[in-house]
């Protein structure tokens, strides 16, 4: 797929097939976030990437928007240290969303669907990943193939109209 329709294709994918994903296209996918842009380079963030059956069960209950996670193939939990000011916490948050979309990018490209998550129950998500006590589990993205229908460019999205977000010159 070429990288516009990608992106035209992404959706929230929280219905997969059982089929699994594989080791490389899962690798594939931590690598768009790993590569990603990270304000001064810092690249706080750590991937986890789970595929077992009863942890990806556990990590569903982590937040109730979570369920998704249950039933995916597989999952990645996208990991901080806790942040040592308000400053840190808003650069680190921001380059972790630039890490999720490229993953989401990056998966639509092989066909493969993801739904993200928050974390509410950090104790549990971090007693659940082996996670440093010192560290956040900010988001899960579900990964699996859809299983609806597979992914085209979408024509009509569910957006506000373009000339009402997109602004030229001023507001």
């Amino acid at each position: 797929m070429e990288t516009w329709d990608a992106i035209r294709a992404r959706r929230n994918v929280r219905s997969y097939r059982p089929d699994p994903v594989s080791d490389d296209d899962l690798d594939r996918i931590a690598e768009a976030g790993w590569r990603s842009p990270s304000a001064r380079n810092q690249q706080h963030w750590d991937f986890v990437i789970v595929t077992d059956r009863d942890t990806l069960q556990e990590l569903s209950t982590v937040w109730r928007g979570a369920g998704h996670i249950a039933s995916a193939p597989a999952a990645i939990a996208l990991v901080v240290p806790a942040p040592p000011d308000e400053r840190t916490k808003l650069i680190d948050q921001y380059d972790l969303g630039q890490a999720t979309l490229a993953m989401t990018i990056a998966a639509t490209d092989l066909g493969i669907g993801t739904g993200h998550s928050s974390v509410g129950d950090q104790v549990k998500a971090r007693e659940i990943l082996g996670v440093p006590e010192d560290h956040l589990v900010s988001y899960l993205l579900g990964i699996g193939y859809p299983a609806d229908r597979p992914f085209r460019p979408i024509v009509k999205p569910d957006r506000r109209p373009f000339g009402e977000v997109v602004h030229k010159g001023h507001w």
